[in-house]
Formats: structure tokens, C-alpha cells, sequence
């Protein structure tokens, strides 16, 4: 009898220890200041499931490099949270799980954010999944319309309407202002902000295949102009200039009447500055065809993980209904279009203009994405800084053209 229950006892024992170890920890890197949508849906997920995920915070600046550091080191982390737009050159360099034949056969996967899977999909294969949606829209300040003589419900539908309206309110005086972008020398905040006045109007910057600089065109031209004038009649704030986006979000000082922002902003307006009463639409393009930047990040896999099942099995939960709703509450939208009404319900509406702004969105594809548009030396940068506030419009064009295909031609 004791031998049995001493047997019955170690059988139990090993299937226990069997279950503990084939329990994994996925080890992922996430760039600081990821925000409360991606923790809260760790913690749920953990407190959940038999795997856990360890996830380690790396300052944005630090985290390409370290990653491909750590890549050639052979100490990768499982999965990691990437910038979309680096997602390509990481797929091209063979570093990145080919998730294709397991993406395409999730239920869902047509419905996930479109400019993610395609700045995830490299030759043909996926190398990368949403995680992290953002947007680009255009906010205004109810209390300063109304104090302008503006209907505060009436969301301007143009750049003639917004330039008219950031007239009325930079007459209020002192040091309200009609208008506001970070103008010097962000690459980051005005791809995000600016650019999709021409993607509205049926331009843009690069080719379909990347192999070429488009910069010089009649709608870049006219939306310089946009810019250029509302700087000139004294409508933006003069530190916008030297702005190379510390202060993205002056919109939350309520001096500024209208700006472009990304969705997130949304969020922390509602929870940080309820004081703020404002409106939210989509960004109107040189024509009034609206566009908007996809931003974000992408959910990417260490090529050679043995954790991959593991992995596959965060992604999942993430992309489940509960996931959703966990991301969405904290600030994030949507990654998958077919419940994205659902998950929003009970949310602030205005969360909705962020969601079918995924619908007009665009990122530019491109390699060499950091050299060409986010170095604060680079092309994009200068030129926007150089057209919008300096005194050669042509030579400006001009001169990034140039440098922009230069790039481009060294990296072929």
C-alpha cells in the first residue's frame, strides 16, 4: 500500500515537474515609454497563461541598434517591439522569423491594420504582425472656437478653412495661437503630421518601389505653401522652429487652437487635461482629401527562437477580443478591423476618428527609412525646416531631392 502511494506520489510529482518546465518565459524587448496599453495586456496575459512574458524596456534611441546588436551577439530576445518602419530592413537582413504560412492562416488576418502587414511583409513574406496602431489626425480646441467666433462643432474640412480659422484665433491675442507643429528638424513628427497633405492630394515623397525620390511635386509645393503662409502671418508659435519635438503636444497647453497629433493624444487628453475640450477629425490633404500616417509598432520574431510556439501563443491573446479591449482602454487602437467596433464600445468616441483613419493611412516604405526621413541631419528633416521657414523655397526642394536619391543609390 505505501509502495503504491509512494509511486501514485512520484508519478504525480514528475507530471507536475513535467508541466512546470515545459512552462517557457518569452523574453521581449519593448522601446521605453511603450505606454500602459502594451503592460496591461502583459500582466493580463501572465496572470492567465503557464507561459510568461519578460519583458525588457530599452530607451527608443538605443533599441535598433542594440537589437541588431545583440542579433549578431547571438543574445537576441525572443520577440521584440519594433517601429514599423524598421521592419523591412530586419526582414532583409534575414534576422526575423517568417511568420507567413501561420499569419495568413489566422482567421483575421485580412483584417489586420493593412499598413502594418505591408511594412511587415518583405519579398512577398510576412515578417512581421500589428501590435501597436497608431494614427495621425487633426484636433482643435472647442473653447478657443467659440471664443473666435467659430462654431466649436463644425470640424474644418480644408486648409483654407483651417488657415481662416487660425486667423480668427490668433486675434484673441497674447499668446494664443492658431496653429502648431514641431518644425525643427523632427523628421519623426512631420512625416507624421505633415505628409499626409500630400498623400491626400494623390502624391508622395518615394516611388511605389523606393527607388525613387518624388519630393518635387505640385502638391508638396502647395502644402509648403500652407505652412509657410500661416508662419508668415504670425499664426504659429515662434518655437516652432527649434522644435525638434520635445514639445509635440503643445496642444495640451490650451493656448493652441488647432493641431495635428497622433490618436494616442486622444487618450492623454481625456485622462491629463480634461479641461481641454476638444474635437478630433482626420487630416484634410492639399485637395481635402484626407489621409493620415500609420504608425506604431510591429510585433516581430528572433529568427531561431526556440520559444516560437510560446511566442505565437502572446500574439494571440493579444489579438483576441479580451486582448483588444485591454489595449484599447489603456490607448491603443485597434489591430484588427472585423471587432474594432466592438472593442471601442463604451470607449470615448472620439477614438473612432483614430480607427477610420487606419482606413486612409499610409508609411512610406523604404530600407533606409532612418537615413532618409527620421535622422534629425537627414534629407526629410532639413527640407521641411529649410522650406516652411527659410527664405529658398526652390533650393530647398532642390537640395533634398537631390540628397534623397543620393541615398537611395548607395543603398542598391
Amino acid at each position: 500500500m505505501i509502495k503504491r502511494l509512494l509511486a501514485a506520489t512520484s508519478i504525480a510529482t514528475l507530471c507536475l515537474f513535467s508541466a512546470a518546465s515545459a512552462a517557457e518565459n518569452v523574453e521581449m524587448w519593448v522601446r521605453t515609454g511603450i505606454g500602459d496599453s502594451f503592460k496591461k495586456v502583459v500582466e493580463a496575459y501572465n496572470s492567465g497563461h503557464d507561459n510568461k512574458v519578460v519583458v525588457t524596456e530599452v530607451p527608443f534611441s538605443e533599441l535598433v541598434q542594440k537589437y541588431a546588436t545583440a542579433i549578431a551577439g547571438g543574445q537576441a530576445p525572443d520577440a521584440l517591439s519594433m517601429d514599423l518602419i524598421y521592419n523591412p530592413a530586419f526582414a532583409a537582413a534575414g534576422q526575423l522569423e517568417d511568420l507567413t504560412d501561420w499569419a495568413k492562416s489566422l482567421p483575421y488576418f485580412n483584417s489586420l491594420s493593412p499598413s502594418h502587414v505591408r511594412l511587415g511583409t518583405y519579398q512577398d513574406r510576412v515578417y512581421g504582425l500589428p501590435l501597436s496602431v497608431e494614427t495621425s489626425v487633426f484636433a482643435w480646441n472647442k473653447d478657443l472656437y467659440k471664443k473666435a467666433g467659430l462654431d466649436p462643432e463644425k470640424a474644418p474640412a480644408s486648409w483654407d478653412e483651417i488657415t481662416a480659422n487660425a486667423e480668427k484665433i490668433r486675434a484673441l491675442g497674447d499668446d494664443t495661437y492658431g496653429f502648431y507643429f514641431s518644425g525643427g528638424g523632427c523628421g519623426g513628427c512631420m512625416i507624421f503630421t505633415f505628409t499626409p497633405l500630400v498623400w491626400g492630394g494623390g502624391a508622395d515623397i518615394l516611388s511605389a518601389d523606393s527607388k525613387t525620390a518624388t519630393l518635387d511635386t505640385p502638391q508638396m509645393r502647395k502644402a509648403v505653401d500652407i505652412y509657410r503662409n500661416m508662419v508668415k502671418k504670425d499664426l504659429v508659435p515662434a518655437g516652432a522652429a527649434s522644435d525638434t519635438g520635445a514639445n509635440f503636444l503643445s496642444f495640451t497647453n490650451g493656448k493652441i487652437g488647432q493641431q495635428s497629433l497622433g490618436a494616442f493624444a486622444i487618450g492623454t487628453l481625456v485622462t491629463q487635461h480634461p479641461d481641454i475640450n476638444f474635437g478630433v477629425t482626420l487630416i484634410p490633404g492639399v485637395d481635402g482629401k484626407p489621409s493620415s500616417f500609420a504608425g506604431g509598432d510591429n510585433f516581430v520574431i528572433t529568427k531561431g527562437t526556440k520559444k516560437i510556439d510560446a511566442v505565437k501563443e502572446f500574439l494571440e491573446y493579444i489579438y483576441s477580443m479580451d486582448g483588444q479591449k485591454i489595449m484599447a482602454k489603456y490607448g491603443s487602437l485597434p489591430t484588427r478591423g472585423d471587432i474594432a467596433d466592438k472593442v471601442l464600445d463604451g470607449l470615448d468616441p472620439r477614438m473612432q476618428v483614430g480607427l477610420k483613419a487606419i482606413s486612409v493611412a499610409k508609411t512610406p516604405y523604404t530600407l533606409q527609412f532612418n537615413d532618409l526621413i527620421n535622422s534629425a541631419n537627414g534629407p526629410w528633416a532639413s527640407f521641411t525646416n529649410a522650406s516652411i521657414f527659410g527664405d529658398d523655397v526652390d533650393g530647398a526642394f532642390s537640395s533634398a531631392q537631390s540628397e534623397m536619391q543620393s541615398i537611395i543609390d548607395s543603398g542598391q
